[in-house]
């Protein structure tokens, strides 16, 4: 049985071909690729959030006292948020020194053998099934312009796409989001006027609303499917503090 009623199926295909007439197709492949910005931002938001209620988990399960919870969570923030913002930074460094790397080599070896790059591009274009006349117009027209021609191999062969990463931009959106929703958890023990427990429910609640969204922040950057994203995100968010809880109590014997 079809999941869409044929109404619903009429819409979806009116919405495309309004979508795919050529000014508007033409308009979509014009722009930039897409920034990675959001996918930095999640990435931050959703460790600094887990690993900082994990952090709360623990210490409520092991019984420590808010001031412990504090101290712990922000000192958290500060050295997890840099170190993993370092890591973003790195990885960014690695991607675009790739890209100077491999546009380098394509084009020295364009500049020396010419005819086997050519070449190259005239059998990655006969798998992709074109042949004859066609396959020849297809590498002319790639070989005619050289950053085409370039950016052709960087795709094909060196499987490097066209969106460029500012190292810098992904440490920072990065460390900003760490902080920030990392800091969401830890909100209740700044209050004096909760109990232990009251807090510990807070930041629970907090936390998970923080989850949903940014599950939400998650499907909407990479699928359709952004309330499916955000129940997913919530249920690992919510797995990772219960183990945590489940340490601090096994382990409160030990260290209280």
């Amino acid at each position: 049985m079809d999941d869409h009623s044929p109404e619903q199926n009429g819409e979806s295909r009116k919405s495309l071909l309004d979508e795919h007439r050529p000014d508007r197709i033409e308009a979509r492949l014009q722009r930039p690729p897409h920034s990675r910005r959001m996918s930095d931002f999640v990435l931050g938001a959703i460790d600094g959030c887990v690993t900082t209620f994990a952090i709360v988990a623990g210490a409520f399960g092991a019984g420590f006292t808010e001031a412990v919870v504090l101290v712990m969570g922000f000192a958290n923030l500060i050295a997890d948020g840099f170190s993993m913002a370092v890591s973003n930074y790195e990885a960014a460094s690695v991607e675009r020194e790739q890209r100077i790397e491999a546009t380098r080599t394509e084009r020295r070896h364009i500049a020396l053998v010419p005819e086997g790059e050519r070449e190259e591009i005239r059998q990655i274009f006969h798998q992709k099934g074109f042949t004859g006349e066609v396959l020849e117009n297809v590498v002319s027209t790639i070989t005619a312009n050289r950053q085409l021609w370039i950016d052709t191999m960087l795709a094909e062969e060196y499987g490097i796409s066209r969106a460029r990463h500012n190292p810098l931009s992904a440490a920072l959106m990065t460390f900003t989001a760490f902080v920030c929703v990392g800091a969401i958890p830890l909100l209740p023990y700044l209050f004096q006027g909760l109990n232990t427990t009251e807090q510990f429910y807070s930041s629970a609640v907090l936390s998970a609303c923080a989850f949903f969204a940014i599950g939400l922040a998650k499907g909407l950057v990479s699928s359709r499917h952004t309330l499916v994203a955000a129940i997913k995100t919530l249920i690992f968010g919510s797995c990772a503090a219960a183990l945590a809880l489940a340490v601090g109590y096994l382990l409160r014997h030990f260290v209280v």
